[in-house]
């Protein structure tokens, strides 16, 4: 390539030049050049900057050589800065637009109120910065990636751009000098095209060429393009230059075709013709193919569109025979525009560009540097040309690509920015035929995956549809292009254009028509289906997408009178296309059996625009309807699907698996419905009005396939159906008609009528969130938003109808969202079950709805009992659907109530309830809805119907009194009825029988009739009448020839009418003999009967009746008055007895069953309450271990798995199910009371130099400087970070049982959430999580006692006890010759509290694993137990009693274990600390120890008991307390005394010693105070450290009240652990009492006191002391130790001194309310280890630390960085807020949960991964409940759902 380069450079002697210039410095070079072409005759400065590119723009070179950027940058800067430049050319900025472009997952915010178009963004810095206040927006992550709309009054509200873009900045811009840039123009054409021929030359032909070939080309351009993105960031000025050069023609023509002699040019041109060449949408080898075969096309009616094979092979001439072959759609010759099918031809860069980009499959850069340049008006109508120009060969690269996704996403972030204009829309809609080349390209994508449709006719099926296993329609590959369609489609201009061009209409109605019965179900009869096919999702969405939502686009605009004649095209067109489908699939007038397609758009289509006609338009729906015979054909296909819904539901389609329920249910569900389920009902209606209604309701059971059932006989034979499905079957063909009769939503409903009811079906069914009911209303074909179309607002509604019930926090830890639920009006008033049914996609949530409205009728007293759904009646009908009502009044209708009804009395098999309740309904309706007919209509009909002798009229109020007295039926032999006896009366007999045989002539002409009738509209030949013979009359059975004989004919004598039938059946409902008075009607109260049972409509429905007619007033006073005493059939009075005898056992059954439940419940939750109490205070503990009484023998525990009760033993030690856990909880203590606040600015920060753990380390450091190790580790506390916390459920096992427990769980594979091998289980008994078990010490009851003991001995005497006590142990360590089993546990259960927490946490010592260290570790256990129980008991004692934390504690037994444990080791002796607390030494101190005024007193206690805890009595105890007292009471006035001025010292100092030789001096603060100043005055530097500060500390005055509180706070800590430590050594009680009584209260407890302590007024701190020497002396000893630190500095002598034991209790961060504020600063903040923007950004909010969660990045040895901040910050626990989720996610050990989230937004609900966008707002109660789980240690117990995080969090 070298060699290539030198021979080009050296063709030429000029070349010196350019070589000249390329060895001189760059901007030397540049400043030159722009100084040559300034001048008036600048042919040499071209000429040469013209060499100096074709050396340093050689595409022969590699692209990753930067050399030819570098000369770039300076060129174009002429020889300044670029940098310098780049600020220059901003400040001529002219832009008015933000136009700032971002990517997916880019944050951007949408404002509902202030957009125009849907599709409208904006950045967050324009969001921000504008007034959004009570708007409706919300915050979303970009999919496909977008730009910031601001400043673009085409697509938003003036109101809502931000300051910056509301000024027209353009118009105070200075005019931008000429020179500028100059550079710019000449250099860059040359660079655009040395990128293009890049371009050409990394393309090779799609089939050698893999992605990866194209990836590589694009890095390699990655530096080129990302320079010309930085161009087009200069502003508006820059944007013209690139625009000029861009759309430059001439430039393009001169430059692309390469210089003549440059052979690399020449190829690389050839390569870019090549790939022109197959650009269009027909490809050029199949135009000549196709040339030949073009037809006119206007033949046929289709007119734009024939479809044939693609190539015709001499076997298929036909073309319609090649099953499955692609077929391929033929344009009709007057297609407006040729180059949408030729290849393309590009006269500028610009589509050249976006040719390359297409081709490349639109790299992410390419993509934002065209869209960078959207706010330069010129570019953007150019582009928009360009981008429809190509949008053929976009389609073609599409569904090639490997990844459709991506390039789709991209796609729709360019187009989206384009048509969203409507001004631009129109303007390429006029000038480029953007609608043509839009639905010719949807045609074309559709017919590479068409198949022939197998619906109906299989053999002569000439239909085709799109194949929905493609993957063109599994992988939504349309979409991009569809989204684009509906988007044009929004603005009224574009979408008028459409409506008025006839051939375009018709080619969409053949792109629709592909969609028309595909994905095609066929019930499988004999055996399951082998593979569940999942095509449905591709079916339901594409006929949502490509089909529906264009249409709902359409119907925005046919809302005026104005627009009729769109419609009326519409309804033609759509009329027309299914005529030529129906003769496709080859329909006459039956479906096929057991075929089902829900995919019906066409349909849809004409349903959608017949609606909008009559609602909106005024048309006559009449004119809009096709003749009769077509009406019955469209009726077909959407009964079929109804049909078949009720047999999906009755499980006839079970062997075609689970997908066949999923499509059932999609149809139905609501984000579908209002595109499927109610156009289509909406289509029966229409057709039910004018079709003959006895037709349409024999159609009807016909289609459910239960006309079979419909016989008065209580035996009959079904061909189609099994008898467990008959049931189902006919419920669900009531209930289609009690739909159809009743739904209103198409019917006149106003959309606020509609929204309400729709929104009350709803919350009916069960209580939902804001955002769930949002997701649940079927969604208007308008963008969702907060309000809908029509003067009525989501909100108002909603809260005209329901009542919001605020989120709680259940104790169980479920945390309950906001919820809206039904007021009690809309129960009453507005439940409507026909709704519900409706809307269901479950059928559980009918029955849920059923069981709210009883409880809500019992809670108001309305009704007790099982109540019915009840009666809503229906607003008036439009005047077009007034036929509807002629259902409700057709005696095929009232044959099948009649039949149904006696049926139902009769008790015969396959009827239900519900049967009753839909049949009532039907009654009710009609008698609702009466017809208006006249009087000639009525006579006609009777005399077209004298052969239908049941009912005289067709009218439902006169045929319910009609009396039936004779049936004839066909029954089985072997049926009751054939061996009843004849009617006694021969005469009476003969004249039935003659009126039988006329009657039965006259049913079996009905359906001769009914189908000659019908003939006459079909003109069908009598053949084929007699194929198919409906039944129409449920009085009859026609048996189709070739069935066994077995069926005789019947008669029946009924002598009954329906009002009688249903009288009967309100007697047998209500058991009593005379349910109903003759009077009955008189004393009727119709407002009680609007709830209820069947009774209760039975009722309401004979009142209603009487109501309205006089005759029926008369009949029903004559039934009641003659069924008293009732004359039943004899048949049926036993049966009758026996449903009574039942009703009675049931009554009695259902009783027992409440009983029992109650007695279960209350067992439940005493069993709750003793064991598994978390977080209830009241209840006692089941078993109180803190507080075991005195008892005579050993303590008993109850082993939960084996059962057995008995004692712990040596052998077989029973031990305590404990959960050992590291904390950290008491180190994030601090001493302000009040939360640290998270940071939301660079401004704030955390110091966690003041809390808790962290003073206690630097205590601990300083220590060992200057003292002995050993000693140091004896004389502080550790434990605050990293202690371990021992809990309880209090239930016990035998260790044995425990192991084998452990073993079954280890072979048990099916494990949630625990680790067996890590020791963690569930208790057996009550679940909770545990990992350990604490041996329980076998109890004495005698040692007890003997510890209880009273002394009388004197103090002097218990010191030199407990001293003898502790030198006797330390000379004797134990030693256990015998390994006893319990013994084991004990060393075990130490190991596994050594495991719990890191070694770090263990080790403090300079010799790691020293006795110290163990020692130090161990006390911290028993010290973290102890703080961490008072901290649950609100940090002091007041409450007394046991609190929820001692319920869980065991420190009795722990306290064993520990002990044992540290006897084994014998503990540096050399320094005594007992003797230095109570004896005058003779030596003085050893420097090496620590001193005992710097000791901790808590540790002493603990020491001390360590040694000789089994032996220890409570006087002895209380004996350690009393010395210890001392110390503290010591250590608090030296603390106290370095906070006083150096003048009150002094006072101080010779007050006291005045009082010296007093009596009570030895317990007189004042006394003890001077002796301390003046013991530590003797060394000066005590009190010498910085003098202004401790000015500073005691700018006030000392009271001697203040000094007393002061000291009392200094030592309650030392009391309350003393206290508490007492409580469970010796089981004594804790009292309650006031916070200010309590120092005195827990003196008294503790024998510090007599018992009746002072008032509380004239309490001292000092009346505790007990000395037992002299206490000058004493402490003297203490002060010369401390004066005696020669070599430590004064300072650190002071920072040991002032210790301060009060701590806060532990809190989380304070969180600011708003959590955008959290998020904004977040969410963009670099990691403070990687630098970078985390993917995934967490907040610690005990810390404040800010995380990358799952971060590579931030890995060390294998472990992700919020698993090791939760060990370094909170000893293996984390509570972490994940910034880009508001959830809260819990690390717990090995394990993490997710919490939940603590910000909820305006109706109390979670956004989990912000998908809602919606503000967020702290829940205090939330955030207390996680703080309170924190604190108590109860994330295990609470949170159910774990997981292992594998350290990858």
């Amino acid at each position: 390539m070298q060699d290539n380069k030198n021979k080009f450079v050296n063709n030429k002697p000029e070349c010196m030049m350019a070589a000249s210039l390329l060895r001189r410095d760059k901007r030397a070079t540049a400043t030159k050049l722009k100084a040559d072409l300034n001048r008036t005759d600048n042919s040499t400065g071209l000429q040469q900057l013209q060499e100096l590119l074709d050396v340093v723009l050689n595409p022969e070179k590699p692209a990753s050589d930067t050399e030819a950027l570098d000369w770039c940058k300076c060129l174009i800067a002429g020889g300044e800065g670029f940098e310098d430049f780049c600020k220059t050319v901003r400040s001529y900025d002219n832009a008015t637009l933000c136009g700032l472009v971002w990517t997916a997952n880019f944050v951007a915010y949408r404002c509902r109120t202030c957009g125009i178009s849907p599709c409208m963004s904006l950045c967050a810095e324009c969001f921000n910065n504008g007034d959004h206040t009570s708007h409706d927006f919300n915050m979303f992550r970009s999919q496909a990636g977008g730009a910031c709309d601001c400043g673009d009054g085409n697509v938003m509200r003036d109101s809502g751009f931000c300051r910056r873009h509301r000024l027209k900045t353009g118009e105070n811009v200075p005019s931008i000098p000429c020179d500028l840039l100059l550079m710019s123009e000449m250099v860059l054409p040359r660079f655009i095209l040395f990128i293009i021929q890049y371009l050409r030359d990394g393309y090779v032909e799609q089939d050698s060429s893999t992605e990866r070939d194209l990836q590589k080309v694009l890095q390699q351009l990655e530096p080129q393009i990302s320079f010309l993105e930085e161009l087009t960031k200069m502003g508006g000025a820059m944007r013209t230059v690139l625009t000029k050069i861009l759309t430059n023609q001439q430039a393009f023509m001169d430059l692309s075709m390469g210089q003549e002699d440059n052979l690399y040019a020449k190829k690389n041109y050839e390569k870019y013709l090549s790939a022109l060449k197959n650009s269009g949408l027909v490809s050029v080898e199949e135009k000549t193919l196709g040339a030949a075969e073009v037809t006119d096309g206007a033949d046929g009616g289709a007119g734009a569109v024939v479809l044939m094979g693609k190539t015709i092979s001499p076997e298929d001439q036909d073309g319609g025979q090649s099953v499955g072959q692609r077929k391929r759609v033929k344009l009709s010759s007057n297609t407006k525009d040729p180059c949408i099918i030729e290849s393309l031809k590009h006269k500028c860069f610009l589509e050249e560009l976006l040719f390359w980009t297409i081709k490349y499959e639109f790299p992410q850069k390419m993509v934002t540097f065209l869209l960078n340049m959207l706010p330069d008006q010129d570019y953007k109508i150019t582009f928009t040309k360009t981008f429809v120009q190509h949008y053929a060969f976009i389609m073609k690269t599409l569904m090639k690509s490997h990844e459709s996704d991506t390039m789709s996403n991209r796609i729709v972030h360019i187009s989206v920015q384009l048509f969203s204009n409507e001004e631009l829309a129109r303007h390429m809609t006029e000038e480029c035929q953007l609608l043509d080349i839009m639905v010719t390209v949807l045609l074309y994508m559709m017919e590479s995956c068409l198949i022939k449709s197998e619906l109906q006719d299989e053999e002569n099926n000439r239909h085709v549809v799109v194949n929905c296993s493609e993957a063109l329609l599994k992988n939504n590959t349309y979409w991009p292009l569809v989204s684009d369609f509906i988007n044009i489609l929004s603005h009224q201009s574009v979408a008028k254009k459409f409506l008025e061009d006839h051939s375009l209409l018709m080619l969409w109605m053949s792109f629709v028509s592909f969609f028309q019965g595909m994905n095609l179900n066929k019930r499988e009869l004999n055996e399951h289906v082998e593979f569940e096919s999942q095509t449905y999702y591709a079916a339901f969405a594409a006929e949502l997408e490509a089909c529906a939502q264009p249409m709902w686009g359409l119907l925005t605009h046919c809302k005026v009178k104005e627009t009729q004649e769109y419609t009326k095209t519409v309804v033609r067109y759509c009329l027309e296309t299914l005529q030529i489908w129906f003769d496709a699939i080859g329909f006459i007038d039956e479906p096929a059996s057991n075929q089902v397609t829900f995919h019906l758009p066409l349909h849809r289509y004409y349903a959608m625009f017949l609606s909008r006609a009559v609602k909106c338009q005024g048309l006559d729906l009449d004119s809009l309807l096709p003749d009769q015979e077509m009406l019955m054909k469209i009726m077909v296909h959407p009964l079929q699907i109804q049909a078949s819904l009720s047999e999906i539901h009755s499980n006839m389609w079970v062997r075609n698996g689970l997908q066949i329920k999923g499509q059932a249910m999609t149809y139905v569900q609501s984000h579908f419905c209002n595109s499927m389920i109610d156009p289509d009902i909406y289509l029966l209606q229409v057709c039910a009005s004018r079709l003959d209604p006895d037709y349409f309701i024999s159609s009807v059971f016909e289609r459910f396939k239960v006309v079979d059932l419909l016989t008065m006989a209580s035996q009959h034979q079904n061909a189609v159906l099994d008898s467990e499905q008959e049931r189902p079957m006919l419920e669900g063909a009531l209930t289609f008609l009690v739909i159809l009769t009743s739904l209103r939503i198409h019917l006149g409903k106003f959309y606020e009528r509609i929204l309400r009811a729709e929104m009350v079906s709803q919350l009916c069914m069960n209580d939902r969130t804001h955002s769930a009911l949002l997701d649940l209303i079927p969604e208007n074909p308008n963008p969702k938003s907060g309000v809908v179309p029509g003067s009525c607002s989501f909100e108002d509604m909603l809260s005209a109808v329901a009542d919001f019930k605020a989120p709680v926090f259940e104790p169980g830890g479920s945390m309950q969202q906001g919820m809206y639920t039904p007021k009690a009006e809309v129960w009453e008033k507005e439940f409507d079950p026909i709704m519900v049914v409706l809307r269901t996609v479950y059928r559980r949530d009918v029955q849920s709805a059923m069981d709210r409205y009883s409880a809500f009728l019992k809670q108001y007293g309305i009704h007790t009992g099982n109540p019915w759904p009840p009666y809503k009646e229906r607003t008036p009908l439009h005047p077009c659907y007034k036929g509807l009502t002629r259902l409700l009044h057709c005696k095929t209708l009232h044959i099948v109530i009649f039949t149904l009804l006696y049926k139902i009395w009769m008790d015969h098999p396959n009827m239900s309830e519900h049967v009753l309740c839909m049949v009532l309904y039907l009654i009710e309706l009609g008698l609702d809805n009466q017809l208006q007919e006249n009087k000639e209509d009525e006579v006609r009909s009777i005399d077209e119907h004298c052969h239908d002798s049941w009912f005289p009229g067709t009218n439902l109020l006169s045929n319910l009194h009609h009396v039936i007295n004779f049936v004839r039926v066909r029954v089985p032999e072997t049926a009751p009825e054939v061996k009843r006896e004849p009617p006694p009366s021969t005469i009476h007999f003969i004249l039935f029988f003659s009126f039988q045989n006329l009657r039965e002539a006259q049913v079996f002409s009905l359906v001769a009739e009914r189908r000659r009738k019908f003939q006459e509209i079909i003109n069908r030949s009598n053949t084929e009448a007699t194929q198919v013979v409906r039944p129409k009359s449920s009085s009859t059975r026609w048996v189709p020839p070739g069935t066994p004989p077995q069926l005789v004919t019947e008669i029946l004598e009924i002598r009954e009418s329906m009002l009688s039938l249903l009288i009967k059946l309100h007697q047998k409902m209500s058991s009593k003999q005379n349910s109903l008075s003759a009077s009955w009607l008189d004393d009727a109260d119709t407002g009680r009967l609007a709830h209820g049972d069947g009774i209760t409509a039975i009722e309401r429905i004979l009142s209603k009746a009487a109501a309205r007619s006089c005759q029926i007033k008369r009949s029903i006073q004559d039934v009641c008055g003659k069924l008293f005493p009732p004359v039943l059939p004899k048949k049926s009075s036993p049966a009758d007895k026996k449903t009574m005898d039942k009703e009675e056992r049931r009554q009695r059954a259902r009783e027992r069953q409440k009983k029992l439940l109650a007695e279960f419940a209350s067992r439940q939750k005493s069993f709750m309450e003793t064991a598994m109490d978390v977080e209830s205070p009241e209840a006692e503990a089941a078993m109180d271990l803190g507080s075991s009484e005195v008892m005579e023998s050993e303590t008993h525990y109850d082993c939960v798995i084996c059962g057995q009760s008995g004692p712990s033993t040596e052998d077989r030690p029973t031990g305590l199910v404990v959960l050992l856990q590291a904390t950290s909880v008491l180190g994030h203590r601090c001493k302000s009371k009040e939360p640290k606040n998270l940071p939301t600015s660079d401004e704030e920060h955390i110091y966690s130099a003041d809390t808790c753990g962290v003073a206690h380390d630097v205590r601990l450091t300083l220590m060992q400087q200057f003292f002995k190790d050993s000693s140091c580790l004896q004389s502080v506390s550790i434990g605050w970070d990293g202690g371990v916390y021992v809990q309880t459920c209090g239930h016990t096992l035998h260790i044995d049982c425990h192991k084998s427990y452990m073993e079954s769980l280890r072979n048990d594979q099916v494990l949630q959430g625990f680790s067996v091998d890590k020791g963690e289980f569930t208790c057996p008994l009550c679940r909770q999580f545990a990992n350990s078990v604490l041996p329980c010490r076998p109890g004495r009851a005698a040692d007890a006692a003997s510890w209880h003991t009273p002394t009388s001995k004197k103090t002097t005497v218990l010191v030199k006890e407990v001293d003898d006590l502790q030198e006797r142990l330390a000379l004797f360590p134990v030693s256990f010759s015998t390994e006893s089993n319990l013994s084991k546990e004990m060393e075990l259960v130490i190991k596994d509290i050594k495991n719990t927490t890191q070694k770090k946490y263990m080790d403090y010592g300079k010799n790691p694993g020293s006795p110290d260290n163990d020692f130090l570790f161990m006390y911290s256990v028993a010290r973290t137990n102890l703080e961490l129980e008072l901290v649950h008991r609100g940090g002091n004692l007041c409450s007394g009693g046991a609190s929820a934390a001692a319920k869980r504690s065991c420190l009795n037994q722990l306290f064993h274990v520990l002990a044992m444990h540290m006897r084994l080791y014998s503990i540096d002796s050399a320094y005594n600390p007992w003797t230095r607390l109570t004896q005058i030494s003779q030596r003085p101190a050893d420097e090496n120890h620590v001193l005992c005024h710097l000791k901790s007193q808590n540790l002493f206690i603990c020491h001390s008991l360590y040694f000789f805890l089994q032996s220890l009595h409570v006087e002895h105890f209380t004996c350690v307390v009393k010395m210890l007292y001392n110390l503290q009471f010591t250590q608090g006035l030296a603390a106290m005394s370095t906070k006083f001025s150096s003048e009150e010292r002094q006072a101080r100092m010779m007050s006291g010693a005045l009082a010296k030789n007093t009596a009570i001096s030895e317990k007189s603060c004042e006394v003890l105070l001077s002796h301390v100043i003046s013991e530590l005055s003797k060394e000066n530097r005590v009190y010498n450290v910085n003098p202004e500060e401790t000015a500073m500390l005691s700018s006030s005055v000392w009271s001697p009240q203040s000094v007393e509180i002061s000291l009392q706070q200094f030592c309650l800590p030392f009391l309350r652990l003393s206290c508490l430590l007492q409580h469970h050594l010796y089981g004594d009680s804790l009292t309650g009492c006031l916070e200010e009584e309590e120092f005195s209260s827990l003196a008294v407890c503790l024998g510090l006191l007599p018992s009746s302590p002072q008032p509380s007024n004239a309490m001292h701190s000092a009346s505790c002391l007990e000395w037992p020497v002299s206490a000058f002396d004493l402490v003297s000893q203490w002060c010369a130790e401390v004066t005696g630190l020669s070599q430590m500095q004064a300072e650190q002598t002071l920072t040991l001194l002032v210790q301060d034991p009060q701590w806060a209790a532990p809190r989380l961060l304070q969180l600011p309310d708003n959590y955008n504020i959290i998020f904004q600063y977040y969410h963009r903040k670099a990691c403070t280890v990687c630098k970078k923007v985390p993917k995934d950004p967490a907040l610690c909010l005990v810390c404040g630390a800010f995380v990358c969660l799952k971060g590579v990045c931030c890995k060390q040895q294998g472990i992700c960085e919020c698993v090791l901040h939760s060990q370094h910050c909170g000893a293996a626990a984390g509570i972490f807020l994940l910034i880009n989720a508001s959830v809260i996610i819990i690390i717990r050990g090995h394990r993490f949960c997710l919490w939940g989230s603590i910000y909820l937004d305006a109706h109390g609900e979670e956004d989990r991964d912000l998908r809602r966008g919606k503000p967020l707002f702290l829940c205090e109660e939330r955030y207390r409940v996680l703080e309170q789980q924190w604190v108590s240690h109860t994330f295990d117990h609470i949170n159910k759902r774990w997981g292992p995080h594998y350290n990858g969090l």
